[in-house]
This record gives structure tokens, sequence and C-alpha cells, in this order.
């Protein structure tokens, strides 16, 4: 894969036909590694969350969710397509991220970030917040990105 692949960013509507994609690309990203299966249930939950994705043609490549905490912008749910990881998908959806959460006027962006992620967060200025902790059978770190 080439290292600038062309990549359309949007935010997408829950429920969309790129939103069902994006649960497809959440399985195979970051369920299926771990024996994890399919819960419908959060479908509900995730109607009023930001929904950010990256496209490249017709294909669904990348995805976020952005949940408002209130002070805070939350990130999670990160996904990259396999084939396009080292393309800087997940770092510019990132950027796109702190920027939405600077555009409502959030004080910092938090997240729960994998073992195999973290090195990823640091490198964009993210900071490890408190002990290592247990979430889906995997070691994750609480990290934060002040804005102010």
């Amino acid at each position: 894969m080439e290292n600038t692949p062309h990549i359309e960013f949007e935010i997408i509507e829950w429920g969309s036909v790129k939103y069902i994609q994006s649960l497809a690309l959440r399985h195979e990203v970051l369920r299926k590694p771990l024996g994890l299966v399919f819960d419908p249930s959060i479908f509900p939950e995730e109607k009023k969350e930001i929904h950010l994705v990256a496209n490249h043609g017709d294909w669904l490549v990348g995805c976020m969710i952005l949940t408002d905490t209130g002070n805070d912008l939350k990130m999670r749910q990160v996904a990259v397509a396999n084939k396009f990881r080292r393309c800087r998908i997940g770092a510019r959806m990132v950027a796109l991220a702190e920027a939405k959460a600077i555009e409502m006027g959030k004080q910092k962006m938090v997240l729960h970030a994998r073992d195999s992620a973290l090195d990823f967060y640091l490198s964009l200025g993210y900071s490890i917040v408190g002990d290592p902790f247990e979430e889906v059978g995997i070691p994750h770190h609480r990290m934060k990105k002040s804005f102010v």
C-alpha cells in the first residue's frame, strides 16, 4: 500500500449504511482478534455519539466514535483496516477529532488505549493517566491530551 492513499473523512449518521460498514470494520479489527462477538445492544447507546469515518473511494477504511462526557470528548472504537495501516489515517482521524473537540469547547480528549496502540497515542502528544487496567480482557491505559 502506498504511504498516502487518497482518503476522505466525514461525520456520518448513526444507522446509515456507512455506520453499518463501520460496525463491520470495528468487528474485524477490534473484536475478532480477541474472540469477541458483535453485540447488537450497542446500537441504541451509539445513537447520541459522533461517528467519524475515513473513506478510500467506496471503501470505509477507518472509523472512530466520539463521546461527549461533559468537559471532555472521549475517543473510542478507533479502527483502521489492516491493509491501510501505516498510511497515517489514524493520525489524521485523531487530528480531526481533536479539532472537533476544540470546536465544541472541550478542555481535553480522553481515551482508553490498548497496549498495542500506546506508542501511537504517545507520538501524538497524549499522556498516560494512572495505572494500567483491563478492558475486554486485555491491558489498557487511560490517556489524555489537554487543549487549555
